[in-house]
């Protein structure tokens, strides 16, 4: 009989952590990998990324002036693996090549750094499900993503195979986005969008109504998931709305964000939850139906990159982050954003990659339900705002509490999260009594 207590406390400790493991997911974006990286005498030379700019404070762990050293990204990965964190997928949200001019890269070259970073990740983590985006520095020439069958589709199809099913593969090559099951939790979908076809600079799209017909194919694999009682995440490199630091500025053309924004709203009963890179900051924002009911919620995580333009005076320190959902219907409980302090780490010679903060206890909400973000950005809106000072240095990942958002930046920063289609954010500057920047 001890024998068989001995196999019921073990059968019920393996279900406890599957049960736990099945409850949570890890979000990756923006690696931007600089393979120049190397410390040297001469700061011009420390990365290609930094354009001939002196790198300021070049360490192991890189410069805010420089794309990420290998070091950096695989400390990320470490650490993740180590956390103790057991989690049921990764969703990666783009690009891996480094900020650098055109002639610098090729074909080739991204498809090489796209290999080593798919890679890292299959050797570290061997039975974890993936599910990447691509992003619009994972294409040569950057930003210029084509409607049709490429090089690098082909290429990420086969180097994510292992992850992927025959029909996503299938639609990874002919446009780059897939839809795909989570082998872990059976009712739910992953719909990854290459939401750079909408990205401005991309001339392969212009005066196109459907690039690559991924509109019309997003609404019927959303259509199949509400029949088929699923639940859906949406991920992608170009965010939706608009960028939250200029003024009537979306992240993609207008005439796609609109598009897409009806698409959301219309099937927000079946997707659980929206996740997106590229901006390099973390933010989020809520999708409200057209009568202003929030309806979605929609998180842009910060990048593993620190790079800035020399010029800008604010950046990220590098972060990743973890997702805890309910099982079962996919709802959004919390979320857990990790950072490494690099000036810390260049200085230490080591990566301690910390807890920066948990969001429901940060801010004192519920969970990540399009409600309670609703709520808590309206507390953001009020004057003086102590939960908007913290968002705000969270915006940047902790890198400089000294820097602060004055007036405009605040309105800014809160008609993007609140409003994602043109008509309700202009309507938002107005009331704040700002003038659209052209």
């Amino acid at each position: 009989s001890s024998v068989s207590g001995a196999l019921i406390c073990t059968l019920l400790l393996t279900f406890a952590w599957e049960f736990l493991r099945r409850r949570q997911f890890w979000h990756v974006t923006d690696l931007h990998l600089d393979p120049t990286y190397h410390i040297t005498d001469d700061h011009t030379k420390v990365c290609a990324s930094s354009k001939g700019a002196n790198a300021s404070n070049p360490g192991p762990f890189g410069d805010v002036l420089c794309d990420s050293p290998y070091q950096l990204i695989l400390s990320a990965f470490d650490f993740i693996k180590n956390s103790g964190e057991e989690a049921s997928f990764m969703i990666w949200t783009g690009d891996s090549p480094p900020h650098v001019p055109v002639p610098e890269l090729s074909t080739d070259t991204v498809i090489n750094v796209i290999t080593n970073m798919t890679t890292t990740v299959q050797s570290l983590f061997p039975d974890l499900q993936v599910f990447p985006a691509l992003g619009n520095h994972d294409y040569w020439p950057q930003d210029q993503l084509p409607i049709a069958s490429s090089k690098v589709y082909n290429a990420v199809a086969n180097l994510w195979k292992p992850w992927l099913d025959e029909e996503a593969v299938s639609t990874l090559r002919k446009g780059g986005f897939y839809s795909q099951k989570v082998t872990s939790n059976p009712n739910l979908r992953i719909i990854s969008l290459n939401t750079n076809l909408y990205y401005g600079p991309n001339v392969m799209t212009l005066n196109k109504t459907d690039p690559a017909n991924q509109f019309e194919w997003l609404e019927s694999t959303l259509n199949h998931s509400q029949h088929n009682n699923e639940k859906v995440y949406i991920i992608a490199h170009v965010p939706v709305g608009y960028l939250p630091y200029s003024s009537g500025i979306p992240a993609m053309r207008q005439c796609y964000n609109e598009k897409l924004v009806n698409i959301f709203r219309r099937y927000s009963t079946v997707i659980a939850g929206q996740f997106y890179g590229h901006t390099h900051r973390d933010s989020l924002m809520v999708l409200s139906d057209k009568e202003g009911n929030p309806v979605n919620s929609v998180f842009v995580a910060p990048a593993v990159t620190p790079v800035k333009g020399v010029s800008q005076r604010e950046t990220n320190n590098p972060g990743v982050r973890l997702f805890r959902y309910e099982p079962g219907n996919y709802t959004l409980l919390d979320m857990l954003q990790y950072y490494l302090n690099l000036t810390e780490a260049n200085l230490k010679g080591e990566s301690n990659w910390t807890l920066e903060y948990i969001l429901t206890q940060t801010y004192d909400v519920q969970d990540l339900q399009p409600q309670s973000l609703h709520r808590l950005a309206k507390h953001f809106a009020v004057p003086d705002s102590k939960q908007f000072l913290k968002y705000y240095n969270y915006f940047l990942v902790s890198y400089d509490s000294s820097i602060t958002c004055d007036t405009k930046c605040k309105a800014l920063q809160i008609c993007a999260i609140m409003n994602l289609d043109n008509s309700s954010y202009m309507d938002c500057l107005k009331q704040y009594s700002i003038k659209q920047s052209h």
